[in-house]
């Protein structure tokens, strides 16, 4: 077992750790299984309770809202294949997996029936699909967290999408790389590397606090890809000028470049994340009097229709 996966197998689990690890009773049971590496525990600083990294990943208390569901982008309804969405005209989404390392508790896949959106092992229907389709030029990994497969199992997958000449372009959306630094392993910066396609690698990182010495070390060895973040306004995490241009110098200092800062995507459980339209709009003008405008994020929300909403 290599030491990522052994990182991720200690992860804290359920109410009775975490709440013995942080010396707490502050976690309650929840609907989304607790579940936090303990790379990314020892960032919290336990005797705070509103720590920006401890409120992702505690339960909070739910608030009936109408505006609320158990799919808010509704992906079901644009997978015409199992264990592939396919929203935008030019490219498609892989669930590559139905793990992740971290449970955030505003996910909004966390209702989502992985059981039957499996790209590995529904590849024969979606090699067909995407040969099928030669418009699309761009393949994107998601999941789960596609990084919670093995070096070996995603090296193949990124062999099989190789395979289609119309494929350009495959973008990875992870959040292992963060909260658990070593899954920047020296396979996976070859398995980069090697590829003849254009990789995008998008990390998903929400806080300064959450960028460790050790994910920047690992983070600078990667090559052959550009490197971009998406994070996601959250009440009592990031929703301040404070918090939201310190991070935006931090992923340029780690050599990431801020990309998406997307709206709250309206799943039940995760009302209490919620920021106003009004606050963004405030927040978002802010950063860019204060910063370059290679470091501000564009400010969307994801409706679950054919393109992102852009709100400035």
């Amino acid at each position: 077992m290599k030491q990522w996966q052994q990182h991720a197998k200690s992860a804290l689990k359920g109410v009775q750790q975490s709440n013995d690890f942080f010396n707490t009773q502050a976690f309650t049971q929840a609907k989304f299984p607790i579940k936090i590496p303990l790379q990314y525990a020892s960032l919290i600083d336990a005797n705070n309770p509103n720590d920006p990294l401890l409120r992702q990943v505690i339960p909070q208390v739910s608030v009936s809202d109408s505006k609320y569901s158990l799919s808010p982008l509704n992906d079901e309804s644009n997978s015409p294949v199992d264990g592939l969405i396919h929203k935008y005209p030019n490219r498609v989404l892989l669930i590559a997996s139905q793990v992740c390392a971290i449970h955030c508790q505003y996910c909004f896949r966390q209702n989502f029936d992985y059981s039957q959106h499996d790209a590995i092992s529904n590849w024969p229907t979606i090699e067909q699909y995407i040969g099928d389709h030669a418009e699309i030029n761009e393949v994107i990994l998601s999941g789960g967290d596609p990084l919670s497969l093995s070096d070996q199992k995603l090296e193949k997958l990124i062999k099989n999408i190789e395979n289609f000449e119309h494929i350009t372009t495959l973008r990875i959306h992870s959040r292992s790389m963060v909260v658990i630094p070593s899954r920047i392993t020296e396979y996976l910066i070859k398995i980069i590397a090697k590829t003849r396609l254009n990789v995008v690698l998008v990390t998903h990182i929400n806080h300064a606090n959450e960028i460790s010495t050790e994910f920047c070390e690992n983070i600078a060895k990667i090559e052959n890809a550009t490197l971009l973040n998406q994070s996601v306004l959250l009440n009592g995490v990031n929703d301040d000028l404070d918090s939201l241009k310190s991070l935006s110098l931090a992923l340029f200092d780690a050599g990431i470049l801020p990309y998406y800062l997307h709206m709250l995507d309206k799943v039940s459980g995760a009302e209490n994340y919620e920021v106003s339209d009004e606050k963004a709009l405030k927040l978002h003008q802010q950063l860019q009097s204060q910063l370059s405008g290679y470091l501000v994020p564009k400010l969307v929300r994801d409706s679950g229709l054919n393109s992102k909403t852009w709100l400035l």
